[in-house]
């Protein structure tokens, strides 16, 4: 796999940090080096054996991580299972810039320039629109799909692109516009304090950046992660900014004045995403707490932007709800559906790591699979599961829940919907 972009593992107890390796880089943990570089925009195809196959429908995968780190070359999120159950599909993962330098919030930088990570996602999709098709691709059947952060990302690229979005439909796994991640930083308190740890400090902008730059990558890394892993003060954060070209401020009034893509969506969330976000305790997080952050950062989210979407009637919505809980992808009884435990279903990578899969985890995994391929196979018009109608709140569509003791079934979310009032944007 190539070097991934500048990133760090940091040492605080987590789940992945703790109990599921294979969603970092490498596999790695706190204390081994992994392979990164600034030079890193690549990209990874991987497609059936069969050259000759031709207009294949193509997933792109943009991976999550807060805006800080992931990249290509994660175990639990490598294709190449998938590709060889089907046969049919095409899926391409590429890396692109994270925090301070995908992100930096630099005084001495324009606007235009602060979200270049996120730039650096419009940039591959437009590779793939370009090339795809030599690989046997289909330039007009590509989906994004994103996970986390990615999701989000690819939430506001909906707004930024609207006309030219390149995509035939959107897969929103865990994330979207109204999850926020967003730095707060208006002083660009974080890069100056940077800076000021480099021999970079009291100088004017310009100058300042130009002196940032001069400065190892891997140094400004190592930095990061020592002193974020205890815990000192101010908190460094560096992810997406509103700069009103790539990231807005109030995305329900674009969507009603029909600033936002036409694209089919499939959106959902995972049944205890909350779980990752709270202390670690090998013997139960507190579930009070995950259950909330489960439903004002996700599941609410997710049905805002199902309902803002559908309202602006940006083409057929449709709703998931993961809650499965199989313990080579959660190894802890209390983990289930947390956050990301999906991803080794779809990508077909669940029996890889910690045991054998049980025969309900193959199960679910081929009908995420199928479902995911089918959305953008057929832009979204031809649902894999019997009765799942595209998602309206009016006349009622239902949502499907996977892994919950059976691969998928059809399930009422109104009650929980009900519960999100308190944690909705206002309208």
């Amino acid at each position: 796999m190539p070097p991934s972009c500048m990133q760090y593992i940091g040492g605080l107890p987590n789940i992945i940090i703790n109990d599921v390796l294979e969603f970092n880089i490498g596999g790695s943990n706190a204390s081994d080096p992994i392979r990164v570089s600034e030079d890193c925009l690549t990209l990874s195809i991987w497609a059936p054996s069969d050259h000759k196959k031709r207009d294949l429908p193509v997933l792109v995968f943009f991976y999550g991580g807060a805006f800080m780190n992931g990249g290509i070359d994660v175990p639990y999120q490598i294709p190449s299972q998938w590709i060889q159950r089907t046969q049919n599909h095409i899926v391409v993962s590429f890396n692109h810039r994270g925090n301070i330098f995908g992100y930096p919030n630099a005084a001495g930088l324009p606007l235009e320039e602060q979200n270049v990570g996120l730039l650096d996602q419009r940039m591959a999709l437009e590779w793939v629109r370009d090339n795809i098709a030599l690989f046997g691709g289909d330039p007009t059947h590509i989906a994004a799909w994103g996970q986390s952060s990615g999701s989000v990302a690819m939430a506001y690229y909906t707004y930024t692109y609207l006309d030219d979005p390149i995509l035939n439909s959107l897969i929103m796994d865990s994330g979207n516009e109204f999850i926020d991640i967003l730095t707060k930083d208006p002083a660009h308190a974080n890069f100056t304090f940077m800076a000021s740890q480099f021999g970079c400090g009291g100088l004017r902008p310009a100058e300042e950046l130009a002196c940032m730059r001069k400065v190892d990558a891997s140094s400004i890394e190592d930095f990061m992660r020592i002193y974020n892993d205890v815990g000192k003060t101010p908190i460094l954060t560096f992810s997406p900014i509103i700069d009103n070209i790539t990231v807005f401020a109030d995305y329900v009034t674009l969507a009603k004045a029909g600033k936002i893509a036409r694209l089919p969506v499939l959106i959902g969330s995972n049944s205890q995403d909350g779980e990752i976000f709270v202390p670690y305790d090998p013997n139960g997080v507190d579930k009070a707490v995950a259950d909330l952050i489960t439903m004002s950062w996700f599941f609410c989210p997710s049905y805002q932007s199902a309902k803002v979407r559908t309202d602006a009637k940006t083409g057929p919505v449709y709703r998931y709800l993961y809650a499965g809980n199989f313990s080579n992808a959660s190894p802890r009884s209390w983990m289930g559906g947390w956050h990301g435990a999906e991803l080794p279903l779809v990508f077909g990578t669940h029996p890889l790591y910690r045991g054998n899969s049980t025969e309900l985890e193959y199960a679910t995994s081929h009908a995420m699979q199928d479902a995911w391929l089918a959305f953008v196979a057929t832009a979204g018009r031809k649902p894999s599961v019997e009765g799942w109608d595209a998602w309206d709140e009016v006349v009622g569509g239902r949502v499907v829940e996977f892994g919950n003791g059976v691969p998928a079934r059809l399930i009422d979310t109104a009650k929980m919907e009900k519960d999100c009032a308190p944690f909705l944007p206002s309208r």
